[in-house]
Parts: structure tokens; sequence; C-alpha cells
């Protein structure tokens, strides 16, 4: 009994362990469950959405581009796409690749997988494309890269088979692809430019990119699919893109272990962006690319009583229309090679010529080296060392007095009085006009590289000395003096508005800015010395040099110029005018600059660059003429 009952003992100890080791597996196991259910649900439930989830962001259509007068100056228009779907091809992709497979198995050839696979989505894909050549009479060809690129990186969107279809096309493509074909017919929206090349460099243009900001919405955790956004790359596109960029939308599907869609779950609809209204008169704009059609330059206007940019043109231009949905490379190659690129109204530099004399002149009468009634005799000529620096005129103007050396653009006038006063003076007054910085306005890239130069520039980046010569070139807009014809616009309107700074905005102002907006200071030169000036442009305008510009009703007050410089290694004349109209209540002022070769004769600012500026200045008359019929432009000189 004694041995039964110990066995008995030893059994029942064993069972209690087994028992014990039992419980505590379970133990285990219930809290391993416990902890998985209980502690790291949402780690799963995050890992399951992300498994099962996508999101698409959808962007939404850019704002339209006006002019101040609401014509339309950029807007959208529909843009057709034949597209396919892989996810709807998935069945044909997995036939296909099993007929290829059982090819290459009667032929005893080895295949790759993943080679194989690249093979049959690819014939699929070619199979619809060639059904649309059939219908187009193309002969377009998919590129396998392209396909795996979309599998890899955009599976949820639309695959491109053809883009930007025609009218005719995207009807013929609707009439006969069958309605059971994966094929489908998208429309987006592009740019659409109905002024063709009107303001092209200041417009700007866009092109698509999937980096873009897309603000606060749901499933930032999944994986998300961007579809293309119109984006601006200059001009106002680029400046205004964040105002012009719609609102993003986003679509959520759910998907199959493959990542091929199955339900949209959310949709947030996409919003168009905000329009923008410029200042830009595009009946000044065109008449301005008009009159310089075959020429290379700029041409801008300014509304003298806001400082609104009513023209801003550069030469050559182009229809924006070909730069869109995208640039080919045979655009870009012909823009490139013409220089078209280039906004020569506010990235151009080129040395002002003649009218830079006005800032010679108020330099004069401020350092009081000049008086509104000081003359100098001019023989055509004025030795400078053992230079001899000739006037336009080589046999003299004679006697001349301040504006009569204006009106006659004497040389000599300014060659001694700016040898009097010293460079000194003439720097300071050219940049108490801001001859010397950007001007600030809203469209981007304008260049930093003007130049007002001095002795402490020359020695520091020449490292040579300054001499009279020197002075005498810069007081008639020569030499090292680099500036651009938006700074020369701006520096006109200034003299018009009696201030010396103008800053220039693009946007229209319905009710005008102030002066403080504007900018500036007054002049502060003595009411007689001003007229003298004034008088001088104006007398320019009607008989002298800038004649050209003027209309018999709309007189202008003006000043040209005629530079000759070194261009690409070769000799070319600059034509210039500044001036403003009507002369005796300023209300818009211009700039035209033209480069020209020295073939050609009568090439100057006044034969060349002063027409141009008469055929904006007849728009602006005419407009003014058609809101206030009743009134007629005053003749008078006005005081200043």
């Amino acid at each position: 009994m004694t041995v039964n009952q110990n066995e008995d003992t030893g059994s029942g100890r064993r069972l209690y362990l087994l028992y014990g080791i039992i419980a505590l597996c379970m133990i285990i196991l219930v809290s391993g469950l416990a902890q998985k259910q209980l502690f790291q649900k949402e780690d799963y439930v995050e890992h399951m959405e992300r498994q099962n989830y996508r999101r698409i962001i959808l962007p939404g259509p850019r704002g339209n581009i006006y002019d101040r007068d609401g014509r339309l100056l950029v807007g959208n228009r529909p843009l057709f796409s034949a597209v396919v779907y892989l996810n709807d091809l998935r069945r044909e992709f997995r036939e296909e690749y099993i007929r290829i497979v059982r090819d290459a198995r009667e032929r005893h050839l080895t295949l790759d997988r993943m080679e194989t696979n690249l093979t049959a989505r690819r014939n699929v894909v070619q199979r619809y494309l060639d059904d649309i050549n059939a219908v187009l009479g193309s002969t377009d060809q998919v590129d396998s890269r392209e396909i795996e690129r979309h599998f890899r990186q955009s599976l949820l969107l639309p695959f491109q088979l053809k883009s930007d279809l025609s009218g005719e096309e995207y009807a013929r493509l609707i009439e006969q692809v069958p309605i059971d074909s994966p094929v489908q017919i998208l429309i987006s929206s592009t740019r659409y430019y109905p002024f063709e090349a009107a303001a092209f460099h200041t417009l700007g243009y866009v092109s698509s990119s999937e980096e873009f900001e897309i603000g606060d919405l749901p499933g930032d955790d999944l994986l998300t699919f961007r579809a293309p956004a119109w984006i601006g790359r200059t001009g106002l596109e680029k400046e205004f893109n964040d105002q012009l960029q719609g609102e993003t939308g986003t679509e959520i599907w759910t998907v199959d272990p493959g990542g091929f869609q199955y339900d949209r779950v959310e949709y947030v609809q996409p919003r168009k962006g905000s329009d923008l209204v410029t200042s830009l008169d595009v009946e000044m704009q065109l008449a301005a690319e008009k009159a310089m059609q075959g020429k290379t330059g700029a041409v801008v206007a300014l509304d003298v009583r806001s400082g609104e940019v009513l023209t801003l043109a550069s030469m050559p231009n182009y229809d924006l229309n070909r730069l869109t949905p995208f640039i080919s490379f045979d655009v870009d190659e012909e823009i490139r090679e013409q220089g078209g690129w280039i906004n020569r109204a506010t990235q151009g530099l080129y040395p002002p010529a003649s009218t830079f004399k006005l800032i010679t002149a108020m330099a004069g009468l401020r350092s009081d080296h000049l008086h509104h009634d000081t003359v100098i005799n001019c023989p055509g000529y004025h030795r400078v060392g053992r230079r001899v620096f000739h006037c336009m005129k080589r046999s003299g103007h004679g006697d001349e007095s301040l504006s009569d050396a204006i009106r006659d653009s004497c040389n000599v006038y300014f060659y001694q009085s700016s040898l009097d006063m010293g460079i000194d003076a003439i720097v300071e007054e050219a940049r108490r006009f801001g001859l010397d910085t950007r001007t600030g306005i809203d469209v981007p890239g304008e260049t930093g590289r003007m130049l007002v130069p001095s002795p402490a520039w020359k020695q520091e980046r020449l490292y040579e000395s300054w001499f009279d010569g020197d002075t005498a070139n810069v007081s008639i807009g020569q030499g090292y003096l680099l500036v651009t014809p938006l700074q020369m616009a701006t520096f006109i309107t200034s003299v018009a508005r009696g201030r010396t700074i103008t800053v220039p905005t693009m946007l229209h102002y319905p009710h005008g800015r102030s002066e403080e907006e504007i900018g500036g200071e007054p002049i502060g030169l003595p009411e007689e010395d001003m007229a003298a000036v004034y008088e001088g442009m104006i007398e320019a305008g009607q008989t002298g040099t800038a004649r050209r510009a003027s209309l018999d009703d709309f007189p202008a007050a003006g000043k040209t110029g005629t530079a000759q410089v070194r261009k690409d290694g070769k000799p070319t004349t600059l034509a210039w005018y500044v001036g403003f109209a009507p002369a005796d209540n300023p209300q818009v002022a211009i700039a035209v600059m033209i480069e020209g070769v020295p073939e050609e004769t009568d090439y100057g600012g006044g034969s060349t660059a002063a027409p141009v500026a008469r055929e904006v200045f007849r728009v602006y008359r005419d407009k003014l003429q058609r809101q206030q019929p009743a009134e007629s432009p005053a003749t008078q000189v006005a005081a200043y």
C-alpha cells in the first residue's frame, strides 16, 4: 500500500506540474492576444488602412487672368486625352502573360518572369493604342518604361495613350471607339491665351508638376498619388501662382492586395483658383507689339497717376498657345535661337543714351552748376584733354539754353556742364531716381545688374582711375551706364509726377493708389528750373528730335536717344524714346528701346523709337476720347 500511495502521489504531482505549465501557456497566450487587441489595436488598424486604402490628390483648375478692362488674357480650355486605367486591363494582362509563357514552352524557351510581365503589359496597352492609331491615322508606340513607371508610381491614375487631342480627333474617337472599350476620353483643362503672343514674357507660361502644396486634406497617412497640376514657371503665372492655383481636392479608394482600385470611399471636390485682374491694357499692348513687329526691343507704358503698368512688351515674342500643354523641343530651340526667352523690358541692360541727359540736367540744377537760363555755346565739339567729343550736330548748335539743349539733344551742353559739376553729382542724381536698383515690379526675374558707374566702382572693378572722358560719356548716357527699359519707364513717370521714384505694379487698382504706395518724394528743384526741363521736353515733342511721338491733339513731352554698343561682338545701334502725354496733364508715360544694326540708315531714337511710342499714345488717346467724348485734350503747358 505504501508503494502504490507513493506512485499515486508522484503521478499527481506531475499532473499538477503539467496543468501548471498549460495554465501558464494559456496566460501567456491570452496576455499576448490582449496585448494585440487592447494595446496594439490602433497600430494594426492603421496598418490595415495603409494596406487597403489609397489617396489621390486632385489639383483644382487655375484662375483666369484679365486685363484692366476685364478682357480675358489667360483662361482654361478643355484638354482631351485618350487614356486607359491599367486596373481595367488586369484580366488581359494575365491572359497575355499566359499566352506568352505557353508559346515559349512550345518552343522550349526560358523566360524571365519580370521581363515577361513587362512584355505582356506593353502588348495589351499597345493593342489599344493601335485602335486609336487606326482611327486617327497615327503610328504612336507605347513606351514600356512609361508603363512600368506608371505601375510603380501612379497605378490609380489614368495612363495617357494620346494627349491634347484636337476637336476633330476627339469627335472621331468618341464616334468610333467601341462603347465597351477600356479606352476613355478624359476632359481636363490647360491654359489658353486668346491674344496669342500678346504679353508673352509678362503673362508667362505653366507646366505640369506633381510638386505642389496640397493643404489640409483627409488621409495624409495613406499612400498618396498626385495628379499633375499646372504650376506657373515665368511671368505673372509664377508671381501669382498661389492665388491662381486652385484648391486641391482628393479621392480615397479601397484597393485589393495588388494595389488596384476597388471602391471610392471619400471625395473632396477641387475648386478653381482665384482670378487675377492685371493693370495691363491689352489694346495698348497689342499696339506696341504691332509697332515693334520684326524688331528687337521693349516697350513699357505706365499710368502716371497710379504707377500701374499698362504695357510691358518685349520682342521678339511667341504665341503662348505653342507652349501649352508642354513646350516641345522644336519650339524651345526656335525661341532660344532668336533670343526670345529674355524679357528685355525687365532683364535687358542697355546704356540709356541721350534720354539720360534729363538726369544730367537735374544734377546740374541741384548742384547749382546749371540754372534754367544758363547758356552754353556749342561749336559742334568739346575737347576733353587730348580727345575731341563731338556733338550730334557737327556744325554746332550755337548758343543753347537748358531747354534748347534738351530739345536739340546738344551733347556739348551736357559735356561742359558735367565737367563743371563732376561725376559725383550725376551719380547721386541717378541714384535719387532709382537707376541703380530694381524697380520692385511684381514680375519675377527683374535683373539687379543695372549700373550707375562711379570712380570707386571703376577702381574696384576695373582697377583704373576715373577720367573726365568717363564723366563726359556718362553725361550723355553712354560709357559704363546700364539700365533696363522698365527703369527708364519708371524714371520718366516720376518726372511726369514731379517725384523721384515710381514703384510699378502689374495689379489694377480701380480706386487708384496713394502717393505713398506709388513711392518717391518731390523732386525738390526750384519751379523755374524744372519748368525749363519740361519746356525742353515739350519742345522736343513739338519740333525737336521727339516730334514723331506726338499726335496733333495729344501732344507729348519726350526725349530721344541713340547709342552705339557692341552686342555679341558686333556693333549695334540702340534707339530710345522716353516721354509722357498729354504734355500739359501727364496721364501716360512710355519708354521704348529698340536694338538695331548699323547698316540701317535713318536709324535713331527719333526716327525709330518715337513712332512706336506714338502708336501706343494713339490707342490711349482713342480710349480716353471714348470714355470722355465731351472733353477735348488741353494743349497748354502745365506749371510744375
